[in-house]
């Protein structure tokens, strides 16, 4: 019988985050105006910090700040765009006057090294790559400088391609050894093995079928040994089952996504609808971790 290894905790600002204990809440904050979800809804800095205080007192341990859509079709912004939406929404929450809020656990939605580099200067603690390192080959490299955790996701093609880009022979088997060569190479420039966490990619290049496989086989995953994030909020494969074309309709299918990922041993899901999902997490922590007793 494999046992398997628990993966370090992790420590950021006054917090440790013990994988296993709980499951851990990462909030959506998108300041874009074409996200697929809430596009234009947090895109002025005022907004966007009044949606990470809501975040924070409703349950989320990590808000996740991304300025570059990564939406199904989504095309691509500069480099100067992207820092120009994201940079201002962390200084803002680190210079709040609600202690809470300034010292939340910040990440960055980003593939992009420069884009990193300026966010954890700026305050950010955590780099969330939906590329896992492949779009920018400096990313690897420039976070196992900055010394801060990252998230490696798999993807094929571009958000503009990957739904053309949904042939598998193997799916589980295919993205585990493309998160396994990702976390060889991470290692490889320096990035240490306790600071690394893994996301199959709900969504990103995958038929409504293949996101429903990858929740039934997401205990494969744990074979690597890292922290398991799962992004499974409002997304089209819900909407498919539920025949419901408005994602923020998507709220109770998206709980049924969780508790499943959940009991298949996520350690973060990544959701828009924090306070929800908090309760969602507190009963299935109850049923599957044996945290309600």
């Amino acid at each position: 019988m494999t046992v398997l290894t628990v993966p370090s905790p992790w420590k950021i600002r006054d917090r440790t985050l013990t994988w296993g204990s709980r499951t851990y809440l990462m909030g959506v904050l998108n300041v874009t105006p074409d996200s697929f979800s809430d596009g234009g809804q947090f895109d002025t800095v005022e907004r966007a910090v009044a949606q990470a205080r809501h975040l924070v007192h409703h349950g989320t341990d990590i808000l996740d700040i991304g300025g570059q859509s990564t939406r199904p079709g989504a095309g691509s912004i500069s480099r100067t765009e992207e820092i120009d939406r994201v940079i201002p929404v962390i200084e803002a929450i680190r210079a709040d006057h609600d202690d809470t809020l300034a010292q939340a656990i910040i990440s960055v939605d980003t593939t992009r090294s420069s884009v990193a580099r300026a966010a954890v200067k700026a305050g950010a603690d955590v780099i969330n790559d939906i590329s896992a390192g492949t779009y920018d080959r400096a990313m690897l490299s420039t976070v196992a400088d900055l010394g801060v955790p990252i998230v490696l996701m798999h993807v094929r093609g571009t958000p503009a391609t990957m739904q053309q880009c949904t042939d598998y022979q193997d799916l589980v088997g295919e993205i585990y050894e493309f998160l396994q060569h990702q976390i060889e190479d991470a290692i490889a420039v320096g990035i240490k093995p306790s600071k690394i966490a893994i996301d199959p990619g709900l969504g990103f290049a995958k038929t409504p079928a293949q996101n429903l496989e990858l929740l039934r086989q997401l205990s494969r995953f744990r074979d690597l040994g890292r922290p398991l994030l799962v992004g499974p909020s409002r997304k089209s494969f819900i909407g498919w089952i539920l025949d419901q074309p408005d994602p923020q309709q998507r709220v109770w299918g998206t709980a049924a996504a969780c508790c499943a990922a959940i009991a298949g041993g996520a350690d973060i899901l990544r959701v828009h609808d924090g306070a929800e999902m908090h309760d969602v997490c507190r009963v299935a922590d109850a049923v599957w971790r044996g945290k309600g007793e």
